[in-house]
């Protein structure tokens, strides 16, 4: 087996590159590094640069690389920017999957493992989020995760592909800092980057129906991600047909305020995080339900939120030389 991981030299898919590989998977990573960073691949990953919009390239890389499964993870995803570029979104992210699909197809791989996000469901009013529970995305982003997923199981059915589609929740920590997240687009660097420049984290709403006020989430390291990329590909890789969707998350929830108070604890900067009006849009709750991957996959996350935090941290430090010292 050969996997391409589209998207390779993100912050999530060198993760994954990097699982898949010390498992002794054979790996191609396939990046055309607007966000990603190529050092993160370890010695040892070929890296083609390129898009998978470009389709005469995708198919000279499952040619050349005699690929026989792909992870798609390449894609944007700022919820805020896709507001703002409903258009773009839509061309790369479901735009680049189709050109990507049909090049498999042609190619004759039957494997495909599709990124998605917990950003399909929209903001449903249950405890926690099962993959039956409705789907209503808020967000042209979330519109184009949940477009892919139906895509991805009409191209399985159309051409004989075994398909798995794992819907993340909140992403956070790094395996090791050189491969922490270098964004400031989720909760955590976010937070990093207010008290690294001597400023208040900033709470969105504290009067939420949630024990104290605040939006709980649920909290997925990306070393558990990596391996549930990894327990995707053997699931397809010793025979299994059809299509699977399901969520990967802790079935924990975490308010914001808790995770503000962790960061705190571990940066050892106590600045009072700053209340500010609710952001439009966002759920008083959004926790999986991860039972179908433990059963479907074997797969469950191992790792706390401390352990996310600690570690994302130490990365932070790395890429921000000085920054406990703010």
């Amino acid at each position: 087996m050969t996997w391409l991981i589209t998207g390779g030299a993100g912050y999530i898919g060198a993760h994954v590159a990097r699982a898949m590989a010390e498992a002794g998977e054979r790996v191609v990573a396939l990046d055309d590094l607007s966000s990603g960073i190529q050092d993160r691949l370890p010695e040892g990953i070929p890296l083609v640069r390129g898009s998978s919009l470009d389709g005469e390239l995708l198919k000279r890389v499952l040619a050349e690389h005699a690929i026989t499964g792909v992870v798609h993870l390449a894609a944007r995803k700022q919820v805020g920017e896709s507001v703002a570029q409903p258009t773009r979104y839509y061309q790369e992210n479901v735009g680049g999957l189709a050109t990507l699909l049909e090049a498999v197809a042609e190619a004759g791989v039957r494997r495909f493992v599709f990124s998605s996000s917990a950003a399909v469901y929209g903001n449903p009013d249950v405890d926690l989020i099962a993959e039956d529970t409705p789907c209503a995305p808020m967000s042209p982003y979330g519109e184009t995760k949940l477009t892919g997923e139906w895509l991805v199981r009409a191209a399985g059915r159309a051409h004989g592909i075994s398909t798995v589609c794992l819907r993340y929740f909140n992403v956070a920590g790094a395996s090791a800092p050189e491969l922490a997240d270098t964004g400031i687009f989720n909760i955590v660097p976010m937070v990093f980057d207010r008290l690294t420049r001597g400023e208040a984290p900033r709470i969105f709403g504290d009067d939420y129906p949630t024990p104290d006020g605040t939006c709980v989430r649920d909290y997925i390291h990306v070393s558990d991600l990596a391996e549930a990329h990894l327990a995707a590909a053997r699931r397809l890789t010793d025979g299994a047909s059809g299509d699977l969707t399901v969520n990967i998350g802790r079935s924990e929830g975490v308010s914001v305020r808790e995770l503000v108070t962790l960061v705190a604890e571990v940066t050892g900067n106590r600045t009072p995080a700053l209340v500010e009006a609710r952001r439009p849009g966002d759920a008083p709750r959004a926790v999986a339900s991860a039972a179908l991957a433990e059963r479907e996959l074997g797969w469950s996350a191992r790792r706390d939120v401390r352990e996310m935090v600690e570690s994302a941290w130490r990365g932070w430090l790395l890429h921000h030389p000085g920054a406990d010292g703010a």
